[in-house]
C-alpha cells in the first residue's frame, strides 16, 4: 500500500511575513518539499526576494503586498493566491509579525498597542477568518500560527507583545478543539529568540533594543532548522513546537510552580530595570 503524502510536500501555500527571518526560511523551506509558495508582506520588495529565492531552488512563487492587519487586504490575498495557484490551498502560515517592548504598562503608548495588536494578534484572526472555511471546504490542509515563548511567559516590560502573542496560543488551541475530526491540522510555533529582524524593525525601546540584540546574537538559533521542525510537527498534527530548551524549561516551570516563577519574573523586571537604565 501506498503510504500518504505529508501535508508539506508539495504543498500550495500561503505564508504571510515572508519577506525575511521566519516568513523566508518557512518559504524556502517548504520549495525543498517540493511546493508553490505565495509569498506575503507588507514589503513588497522584501517578497520578491524571497520569491527570487524559491526560484532559485527550482519552484515556483509569487509574491503579493498585503497589510495582515486589514480584513480587506487578506481577503484580497486570498483571492489572488487561489488565482495564481488555480486550485485550493494546502497550508496558511500566520507569520507576519512585529516587536515592541522596553516600557511597562501605562507608559507604553496606545499607538503600539494598537500597532502591535493589529499585526501580531488581528493578522492571525484575519488569516484564520479568512482561509479556514476554504480549507474545511477542501476538506484537507493546514495552519500554522506563530507565536512567540511570549506566549505563556508574560516577561516584563512587554505587555503589547506579550498579550498578542498569548492570545494567538488560545486562538489556536481553540481551532485544535474544533479541527478534531476534519481532516485539518494546526501548529502553533512558540520560540524563544530566532535570528531575524523583529528586534531591529520592532518599536523597542533604545536601552531594551540594545539589551535584546545582545541576547538574540548569543542565544538565537537560525530560523531554517525552526521553519523544519515546525514543518514536520503539522505534518503530525502535532499542536505545541518549543524548538528551544529555555523555551520548554519556562513552560514547565509556569505549570509546575507558577508562584515561583511569578516571583522570578519580578526579579527579571529588576534586573531589566538596571540593565536598560
Amino acid at each position: 500500500m501506498l503510504a500518504k503524502q505529508k501535508l508539506t510536500t508539495n504543498a500550495a501555500a500561503v505564508v504571510t511575513g515572508a519577506g525575511s527571518g521566519i516568513g523566508r526560511a518557512f518559504a524556502l523551506e517548504l520549495a525543498r518539499r517540493g511546493g508553490r509558495i505565495v509569498c506575503a508582506d507588507i514589503n513588497l520588495a522584501a517578497a520578491q526576494e524571497t520569491v527570487a529565492l524559491v526560484e532559485a531552488e527550482g519552484q515556483a512563487a509569487t509574491a503579493i503586498a498585503c497589510d495582515v492587519s486589514k480584513l480587506a487586504e487578506v481577503e484580497a490575498l486570498a483571492a489572488a493566491s487561489e488565482r495564481w495557484l488555480d486550485g485550493p490551498i494546502d497550508i496558511v502560515i500566520n507569520n507576519a509579525g512585529v516587536g515592541a517592548g522596553g516600557k511597562p504598562v501605562g507608559e507604553t503608548s496606545i499607538e503600539d498597542w494598537n500597532w502591535v495588536l493589529g499585526v501580531n494578534l488581528y493578522g492571525v484572526i484575519h488569516g484564520c477568518h479568512v482561509f479556514t472555511p476554504k480549507l474545511r471546504a477542501n476538506g484537507r490542509g493546514g495552519i500554522i500560527n506563530v507565536g512567540s515563548t511570549a506566549s505563556f511567559a508574560a516577561a516584563p516590560t512587554m505587555g503589547p507583545y506579550n498579550v498578542s502573542k498569548s492570545a494567538v496560543l488560545a486562538l489556536t488551541e481553540t481551532m485544535a478543539a474544533e479541527f478534531q475530526g476534519s481532516g485539518l491540522h494546526i501548529t502553533a510555533l512558540c520560540p524563544t529568540f530566532v535570528k531575524t529582524n523583529i528586534v531591529r524593525d520592532g518599536r523597542i525601546a533604545a536601552g531594551a533594543s540594545g539589551f535584546a540584540h545582545k541576547v538574540m546574537k548569543w542565544t538565537g538559533i537560525e530560523a531554517e532548522g525552526v521553519a523544519k521542525l515546525t514543518l514536520d510537527a503539522l505534518d503530525r498534527n502535532q499542536l505545541y513546537v518549543l524548538p528551544q530548551l529555555d523555551a520548554r524549561t519556562i513552560w514547565r516551570m509556569k505549570r509546575l510552580a507558577p508562584s515561583l516563577y511569578a516571583r522570578g519574573t519580578g526579579v527579571l523586571n529588576r534586573l531589566l530595570a538596571a540593565k536598560t537604565a
